[in-house]
């Protein structure tokens, strides 16, 4: 593949791909944004022209992904990782306790942060099964007493999706939706707060969208920092301090797009049908590819997989690299391959995958 005039089979796990009309227009739009002389990365935050983009872009995430009125819509920053510690500051009461359903790395370091603030207790896990499925709603035990319930709905690293979500009970239900939001429909009303970094299905890096219920911001702790309260953002619509600008103008733009191209049901059909190619080559395989993830918890943003030994994947990653696929190693806790299929990772690049796979096969069975 000539790298000069086709663009990289992008793989990516994040930041990852985002859909080429989105880069397109925001290239033309860079230097000089609707005729105002400046590019939106130079303006104010507080113009009027910068304010339409931030409110077409809530606007467009409320009716892509049916947000019900009475939940909050914020843009914030520091990605998930601040969510981590933002959520015990305000959610986690004294005498209370948060349940935690661990299903990797993500749900590991969350936990961890909210030790800081209280008592998190581990209602379920995973990880002797080597974070390989989702624990089943009979392991899911949530005591109504709880402050709330934490789960991460998509897991990068090892390849788990959550498929149907539990009931608490009554109990709040937050879930870091960071590699799958946007990516089919979901029931938002399901949940007291989602929040994801930007960079899987949404935009660039930079933009961390939080989604809460109204009612549920207002238990938050009043004695923390200021920045670091939710209501600080609501009552701001987001705009507290200087905001990622250029973050939320292509959030919007990549909004756009999914909008475009027929909304959520059209895109979780592609996801499937893009995740399909790729599991049926590692499944009809006999042996020479396998899948990490248990075949009723995959995930259809992140495929893991292994190549028969050991040698032979170093050769497969460095071939697929010759070949123009980009970001296909698995995160370095793991190894093996990953193969992350987002939003805006084309059918095509799927398919090309999947035909460098069997050729592999072909080649070294």
């Amino acid at each position: 593949m000539s790298q000069s005039n086709q663009r990289a089979y992008n793989f990516n796990a994040g930041p990852s791909a985002l859909p080429l009309e989105v880069l397109e227009k925001a290239q033309q739009e860079l230097v000089n944004f609707q005729g105002s002389g400046m590019s939106i990365m130079e303006m104010s935050h507080r113009s009027a022209t910068f304010e339409e983009v931030h409110n077409e872009a809530i606007s467009r995430l409320r009716k892509l992904f049916a947000i019900p009125n009475d939940y909050e819509v914020l843009f914030l920053q520091g990605g998930a990782s601040l969510q981590f510690t933002m959520i015990p500051m305000n959610f986690l009461q004294a005498g209370k306790k948060a349940s935690f359903i661990m299903t990797g790395v993500w749900s590991e370091k969350a936990f961890k942060e909210a030790k800081l603030f209280g008592e998190p207790i581990q209602i379920a896990s995973s990880k002797e099964n080597k974070y390989r499925n989702i624990p089943s709603s009979e392991e899911i035990h949530i005591d109504s007493n709880d402050a709330y319930a934490h789960l991460t709905s998509n897991n990068t690293i090892y390849g788990t999706q959550w498929h149907e979500f539990p009931n608490t009970g009554g109990v709040p239900l937050i879930a870091d939706m960071s590699s799958d939001i946007m990516s089919k429909p979901i029931d938002v009303s399901k949940f007291d707060m989602i929040y994801a970094g930007a960079q899987k299905n949404l935009g660039p890096s930079g933009v961390t969208v939080v989604i809460a219920r109204k009612d549920f911001l207002a238990m938050a702790n009043t004695e923390i920092p200021t920045i670091l309260k939710y209501s600080t953002h609501a009552e701001s619509n987001s705009l507290y301090n200087t905001p990622p600008t250029f973050g939320i103008y292509m959030l919007g733009e990549v909004l756009k797009w999914i909008e475009e191209k027929g909304g959520l049901t059209v895109i979780a059909k592609q996801n499937e049908e893009k995740a399909k190619l790729i599991y049926d080559a590692i499944d009809n395989s006999n042996g020479f590819y396998t899948g990490h993830a248990s075949k009723e918890s995959r995930s259809l943003m992140n495929i893991t997989f292994r190549v028969a030994d050991e040698e032979l994947e170093k050769q497969f990653l460095s071939e697929a690299k010759e070949a123009g696929f980009i970001g296909l190693n698995g995160h370095r806790s793991v190894g093996g391959c990953r193969a992350s299929t987002y939003n805006a990772v084309p059918l095509e690049t799927c398919e090309a995958l999947r035909d460098f796979m069997l050729a592999f096969q072909t080649k070294h069975q």
